[in-house]
């Protein structure tokens, strides 16, 4: 068909002649250009005449050749249908022709128009296909002390049982690697999964322990949970009631053998992952698996092309243990510098305690390929002497592999359009229900019905972290305002008993909820008007997204994920207009709380024009995993780049 003959580059005429069926589709416009010709020499009148003096005919060669004007390609390498039309409005210039060609023509145009907006629909269709799709997949091992909504105690959870189904809908083939636990209440969790019947057996820890796997295949994932007896007991994955489990690095040490072994022993889907895996390995849990794959499988040739990336979520936490236990690991003993732990002397226990320890978390630091942090904010914050809790200048060496990515949160489940959970709906476009569910809340709390009283409210866990001490010293203060505060979480037993306190002395503006249930968080976000957040540190939050979500206002201390996701409001921008989606305190003080909080109070009374752009810029953010699947998958082709930790 000449009418392809204008020259794309290679890409583009190699991503063209993927696509056979545009060149059938333009067929169309052949049989137009050809009606033009017969109809012009059965009325004996000549092709028209162009400016240049010379027939339209003798311009664009025989009757079937291209148009004058040259045909528009898009971006990638496609006849765009916007051309094609403009060539044909060029040639049919009605001026040029007797008024009964014109009429044919006319017709014949509805035609080829009609096809070309199709064309055109196919090619916007196509397009966002395109863009949910990666250029380059991987075969992606995701490894986690838990993943919901198998096992869940917090954020780590969410992320390995969300961030792997964005990846696989976007072409990538994933696996998750979790333990199997079997408490008697989560039993019924793994349910739907299959025993592979494959046995293997790990040396570690003075002996041979068995462990086998179960599978699940959900939403374009391979769930893959290890068994083995250390898993089933009572209690939640890392301890019970009298605390933590005193054999974690034992559990933890056989997940990251299990998780080494799957993607070569296990056939799912018919064949294995293979040793050109990228291992995604979460916390401190998972932080073995890269030195394994550096001191155990690479110096005998195995997984010399696979890749890891560390994901840390919570730099708190980092698994150290007695510098004995590094003889259980089964590691060569000059991988020792790897995990090595030297305590500072304020923290050592006694004169002759020289500090020496293993420190899993520094093991993946120092042998993994990339290191990724749940935010931006706190990628920067963990180089610091004050957010690296003694892992800063060994972090400070690795910043170049270092990245931070915002999660992202389940929009389907935290839909304030479609929760299940909340006594009325509501959307950006129409917040009549989030009045309804606020005054069913204060309702449901015993609290007086006021829809002109701001609601604030706080979820989490109640410690040090989440700077419930701050709340603890402001309270008195913001009590004395016109406002209700309801809390609801768990932890610390002396704040606990300070919220029943708070409760029974100020009986008609506070009530806290010691504990958590998930319904009634739910509910909280979409019925208060303020959410507090006042944490020390944040590596990423959830509950500030879950709040905007809701068209709640965030107050949050300006660190870490925080910082990133909530954009300081700015009355004057724009025009007047605002923006921004709710305010951000420093220093961390309870005078800059109390300041940011009355600004908010404020706002809501005398501004209510502003305090609905508020919620409406928050509400219409992007808070999908997608587009944090699309920044995990630079990561992924950068770690390809540079060869492995060896």
């Amino acid at each position: 068909m000449e009418l392809l003959r204008a020259r794309p580059s290679p890409q583009a005429a190699a991503a063209a002649s993927l696509r056979p069926s545009y060149r059938h589709r333009f067929l169309s416009v052949g049989p137009l250009r050809r009606s033009i010709a017969l109809r012009c020499r059965r009325e004996d009148q000549d092709w028209p005449t162009l400016a240049s003096g010379k027939p339209v005919e003798a311009e664009n060669g025989p009757l079937m050749a291209l148009p004058r004007a040259p045909v528009e390609l898009n971006g990638n390498g496609r006849v765009s249908a916007s051309g094609i039309l403009d060539t044909i409005t060029e040639v049919e210039d009605s001026s040029l022709f007797s008024s009964s060609i014109v009429n044919e023509i006319e017709q014949d145009k509805v035609l080829v128009s009609s096809n070309v907006l199709d064309l055109t629909a196919e090619e916007n269709e196509i397009d966002e296909q395109e863009k949910s799709q990666a250029s380059i997949t991987h075969n992606i091992v995701f490894v986690s002390a838990e993943a919901a909504p198998y096992s869940k105690t917090g954020g780590l959870a969410d992320v390995c049982g969300s961030l792997p189904i964005a990846l696989a809908s976007r072409g990538h083939r994933v696996m998750v690697i979790t333990p199997r636990y079997l408490n008697g209440v989560s039993n019924k969790n793994f349910v739907n999964a299959t025993d592979l019947r494959v046995r293997i057996k790990v040396s570690c820890f003075g002996g041979e322990h068995e462990i086998s796997f179960f599978h699940e295949y959900r939403e374009g994932v391979d769930w893959v949970f290890v068994d083995h007896a250390s898993y089933h007991r009572a209690g939640n994955p890392y301890g019970d009631s009298n605390g933590a489990f005193g054999d974690n690095q034992f559990r933890f040490t056989i997940l990251s053998y299990a998780a080494c072994e799957a993607p070569l022993v296990l056939p799912l889907g018919g064949f294995t992952y293979g040793e050109k895996s990228l291992f995604v390995i979460n916390d401190w849990h998972a932080s073995l698996v890269s030195v394994l794959l550096a001191g155990k499988y690479r110096p005998h040739g195995v997984y010399r092309d696979a890749r890891s990336i560390l994901v840390i979520h919570n730099l708190a936490h980092q698994g150290v243990e007695p510098a004995t236990t590094f003889s259980y690991l089964a590691l060569p003993t000059e991988w020792y510098g790897a995990l090595e732990w030297i305590f500072p002397t304020w923290a050592r226990k006694h004169a002759l305690d020289r500090g020496e320890a293993i420190n899993f978390l520094k093991g993946a630091i120092v042998t993994c390929d990339r290191i990724v942090t749940v935010s931006q904010g706190y990628s920067w914050e963990i180089t610091t002497s004050e957010g690296g809790n003694g892992l800063n200048e060994l972090l400070s060496s690795r910043r170049y592999v270092l990245n931070g990515i915002t999660n992202g949160i389940d929009v389907d489940e935290w839909n304030p359009a479609s929760d299940k959970h909340i006594p009325f709906h509501y959307s950006v476009d129409d917040l009549s229900g989030k009045t309804q569910c606020k005054a069913a809340l204060q309702k449901e709390l015993g609290l007086p019905v006021r829809p002109d009283v701001p609601l604030i409210g706080f979820i989490g866990r109640l410690d040090y972290q989440k700077g419930t001490d701050l709340i603890c010293s402001a309270l008195p203060e913001l009590m004395q305002d016109d406002v209700q505060f309801v809390m609801l979480g768990s932890g610390d037993t002396k704040t606990e008993t300070w919220m029943r306190w708070a409760e029974s002395v100020y009986r008609e503006k506070f009530r806290g909820w010691v504990g958590f249930n998930v319904p009634v968080s739910h509910r909280i976000t979409a019925g208060c008007d303020i959410f507090l957040m006042p944490s020390r540190f944040e590596p990423c939050g959830l509950n500030q997204m879950y709040s905007m979500r809701y068209g709640t206002v965030p107050v949050v201390n300006s660190t870490g994920g925080l910082k990133d996701t909530v954009e300081n409001f700015n009355p004057y921008a724009k025009d007047g207009s605002g923006q921004g989606t709710g305010w951000r305190f420093s220093p961390f003080t309870k005078e800059s709380m109390l300041g940011a909080l009355r600004m908010a109070i404020q706002t809501y009374r005398e501004h209510k024009t502003s305090w609905e752009g508020l919620m409406q810029r928050g509400m219409s953010k992007d808070y999908t995993w997608n587009s944090a699947a699309i920044q995990y998958e630079q990561v992924f082709n950068w770690a390809f780049i540079d060869p492995p930790y060896a």
